[in-house]
């Protein structure tokens, strides 16, 4: 091995312990605390909708039983995007009025999720542009909601940011406000194609220290990924 060879597989070692493997795994209620609870947030386009699909397929096949709650009602393309996932997938899903208030479906979706004994409710919301505070503000109402209705659960157990993967220094600042709100505490990485490696998550990391849990891979639900830092770097540095 070269020194040029050390030095690559130095760097590599480096970057794949940024993520170490108890960081990486979903943080779930604890027996009998009542649902684990995964607030997604993200923007319009970073395809956040199909995302929550992803998780959803991904826990429901390990026979985890899972509820979706709608609280994007700004727009009805949204909840209705949600309800054709919620069908395919044979999951609940609680919405509201279009045009209602996002915290009040929050409110509703958390009574009936210990209702049902659900195991997992996913937290819809909004995909709001990070530099709008009124709406930040909403989704900070939301994740008050549900820690009031979930009190000494610990929830929501996680608050999950997708970013789009071919994002530039942009997906930075997107990290910084959505964690200022909500306290992000993991990244699913969409549309990771061939051609898009993300990169940017190092620099995330590094400025945020929030880990990456789950990458995108494809279109379908099927098209998921925990997050394999090894596997990751390498494509990294694949020529």
């Amino acid at each position: 091995m070269t020194k040029g060879d050390e030095a690559l597989k130095f760097i590599k070692d480096q970057l794949v312990a940024y993520w170490p493997a108890e960081d990486r795994r979903l943080k779930m209620a604890a027996p009998g605390a009542g649902p684990t609870v995964i607030l997604v947030v993200g923007i319009n386009g970073s395809g956040k909708t199909t995302s929550i699909a992803k998780i959803a397929k991904s826990l429901h096949d390990e026979k985890k039983s899972v509820m979706l709650a709608a609280c994007d009602t700004f727009r009805a393309a949204a909840v209705e995007q949600l309800e054709v996932w919620a069908g395919r997938l044979g999951v609940d899903v609680v919405k509201g009025k279009q045009g209602g208030d996002p915290a009040a479906v929050a409110f509703d979706a958390c009574e009936a999720a210990k209702a049902r004994g659900v195991d997992v409710l996913i937290v819809d919301t909004a995909g709001r542009l990070h530099t709008q505070d009124h709406l930040m503000r909403q989704l900070a109402k939301i994740r008050g909601v549900i820690e009031k209705r979930l009190p000494g659960t610990g929830a929501p157990h996680e608050v999950i940011l997708v970013l789009d993967a071919t994002l530039g220094q942009n997906a930075i600042e997107q990290a910084r406000v959505f964690s200022g709100s909500t306290m992000i505490t993991g990244i699913f990485l969409s549309k990771l194609d061939g051609t898009a490696k993300g990169g940017i998550v190092v620099a995330i990391r590094e400025a945020l220290n929030v880990p990456v849990k789950f990458i995108g891979v494809g279109e379908t639900p099927d098209d998921v990924e925990p997050f394999d830092p090894a596997k990751f770097v390498e494509a990294m540095f694949a020529v």
